[in-house]
């Protein structure tokens, strides 16, 4: 390699700008043309991949930024300036604007703006499918143009077009702003000169139009939140821990406190433990002083404090324990249950209460974040089993890899009968994030991390069997994800068939050996063939020998290796090398009962398939 040459790789490793690698390119292709342009165009291409990676990572690293900002301001003013402050800035245009949805007058209306000149334009409400923004609110899906004033695919009205015109407005992009599929808004950025927006800066303005709304609605849950706090304390004013109360709690949600933080500081100011169960009353934590060893809280007791709130949907005791059914939406998310102390008074009554409202909201905001990232990793998991097995799907390994996934290692696929759906199966299955499951034609389908498919399907149907249900789970693998487990994912089906028919409750196409092939298709003789016979028969079409001729004369011969040799016409040595070989290549114990089994049937469906093939030509 020359030295111009490795001037060049040098300045890749040190990161050179890209002017300074085109020259020492140019430079090579002096000395070298042929050689020298091919090293060029594939210097600059690798120089172009770096800085595209780390402008990605410079726009992920914002957005985390933008979050963490949005998240730190309580108020819905705040969030909206800091909004469009940040989009400004993010996509480097000379206004920022944003129009929130009024659902009365069934339009858009300016709320907040950064660059802004104009009284007009800054006043200006935007009707259902007038102009972009309304377009935007209309279909609910983003819109971009670079010369907005000549644009014909938009209806311009006299308002909208004036108000712009003021503003000076020509290139617009606008994308709406959805939680859950509640339409809150539209987030504009726009450019007072012609400008072309890509397809990727479209989709950093969707990714902070998604943060902006989720922040918006839990500013606004938390600002009502607040404002409950504060008619709590108007009404109770002369409760001193009725205002505590209310500041602590309001404090712990502000500052993105959980559901433990609120129990805990319940019971601070209660003096008592404060007991948080879940949807199914089972504690989840316990906070506070704890009870004394032999004085446990009755279960009974507890029970029927809980079964009280729940009808009421209230405060509950029952001796000398309380609960407050924590709901949302008309859904039941937990209880709280207090002890340890004297009855309550109304006032800490009440501040019970609060805390499990407050806890519902928090435990709201939680549900429906795992419920829309459950549906990212639902979709992500379509996608892979309807792609055809091949190369690897460089989006869909980007895709796992913002989910926490790594797509391009060995996973198990695994099927699920029997097994109740929902977020919960999904994050056990799924090995607690680790991979990815979700129901699919009537099954729950999993793509675990792992190489061996036998003990995850055995680890899979323990966890998931459960109130004398049984779940039977069939598994195959390793595969790579990422280049596709639409097979794999048929094996396992085919596998769970068999394990069902013969009431096996976990297992893999390995544990059922030819077994599995009753349930089976052709795919699955071919890969029974493979998994049993394949070391033997690629070592003979590499060596061009005959080991699976000799192991069919061996068995044949009654495992007599001197009979095999009579019937191979060569020297009874010669039989006992290959019969080494064969061990080497299939494992010491090939010639056990079981192994021998499988291999003989292996090699007479061999010979039927190689019989079927020659009547076929």
């Amino acid at each position: 390699m020359s030295e111009t040459s490795l001037e060049l790789l040098r300045l890749l490793a040190q990161d050179a700008p890209a002017e300074r690698i085109d020259e020492q390119a140019r430079a090579l292709a002096a000395v070298d043309p042929q050689s020298g342009a091919v090293a060029r165009e594939l210097a600059l291409r690798v120089r172009s991949g770096i800085d595209a990676h780390r402008r990605r990572e410079a726009e992920l690293s914002a957005l985390v930024d933008i979050a963490r900002d949005l998240a730190s301001r309580p108020d819905p003013g705040g969030v909206l300036d800091a909004i469009v402050r940040r989009a400004r800035s993010l996509l480097s245009t000379d206004v920022a604007y944003l129009t929130l949805a009024d659902a009365e007058r069934g339009d858009t209306f300016m709320r907040a703006t950064a660059g802004s000149v104009s009284a007009r334009f800054q006043a200006l409400r935007l009707p259902l499918g007038a102009g972009l923004g309304g377009l935007v609110a209309q279909t609910r899906r983003p819109y971009w143009t670079a010369d907005y004033p000549g644009d014909e695919r938009y209806a311009h009205t006299y308002e909208i077009d004036a108000a712009v015109d003021e503003e000076g407005l020509v290139a617009i992009c606008g994308t709406p702003l959805l939680v859950d599929g509640e339409f809150v808004g539209v987030l504009f950025a726009a450019n007072r000169t012609r400008r072309p927006f890509s397809r990727s800066e479209v989709a950093l303005l969707g990714s902070l139009a998604a943060l902006a709304a989720v922040s918006l609605v839990q500013s606004r849950r938390a600002a009502e939140t607040a404002q409950a706090l504060s008619a709590l304390s108007s009404a109770h004013a002369g409760i001193e821990q009725a205002a505590a109360a209310h500041d602590r709690f309001a404090g712990v949600v502000l500052s993105g406190g959980g559901v433990d933080d609120i129990a805990a500081a319940l019971g601070e100011l209660l003096g008592c433990w404060v007991a948080v169960l879940d949807v199914d009353d089972q504690r989840i934590a316990t906070h506070g002083p704890a009870p004394d060893p032999g004085t446990d809280p009755d279960p009974l007791a507890a029970a029927v404090a809980v079964r009280r709130s729940a009808a009421s949907g209230r405060l509950a005791e029952a001796d000398g324990l309380s609960a407050a059914v924590v709901s949302a939406a008309g859904q039941r998310l937990g209880t709280l249950v207090l002890g340890g102390r004297q009855p309550l008074d109304s006032g800490q009554g009440r501040t019970v209460e609060r805390a499990a409202m407050v806890t519902a909201l928090v435990l709201l905001f939680r549900l429906r974040a795992a419920e829309a990232d459950q549906r990212v990793r639902t979709d992500l998991l379509a996608d892979l089993l309807a792609r055809p097995d091949g190369q690897v799907d460089g989006a869909l390994v980007e895709r796992g890899r913002l989910l926490g996934l790594r797509l391009q290692t060995p996973h198990v696929v695994a099927v699920c009968r029997g097994a109740r759906r929902g977020v919960h199966l999904a994050a056990a299955t799924a090995g607690d994030g680790r991979g990815l499951a979700g129901d699919h034609n009537g099954e729950v389908v999993a793509v675990v991390p792992g190489r061996d498919p036998s003990a995850i399907a055995a680890s899979m149907a323990r966890r998931l069997s459960a109130d004398e249900v049984q779940v039977t789970v069939g598994a195959t693998g390793p595969v790579l994800p990422a280049a596709g487990v639409r097979d794999a994912h048929a094996e396992a089906r085919r596998v769970t068939d068999a394990l069902v028919a013969m009431g096996i409750s976990a297992g893999s196409a390995r544990d059922l050996g030819f077994a599995g092939l009753v349930a089976g298709g052709p795919g699955d003789v071919r890969r029974y063939l493979d998994r049993i016979l394949g070391p033997v028969a690629e070592y003979d079409t590499r060596r061009g020998s005959d080991l699976l001729g000799t192991l069919e004369a061996y068995f044949a011969a009654g495992n007599s290796p001197r009979h095999a040799a009579g019937a191979l016409h060569v020297h009874v040595n010669t039989v006992a090398q290959r019969l080494e070989r064969v061990a080497s290549l299939l494992g010491e114990d090939w010639h056990c009962p079981d192994r021998a089994l499988e291999i003989q049937l292996a090699l007479r469906l061999r010979k039927l398939q190689a019989g079927q093939a020659g009547l076929d030509g």
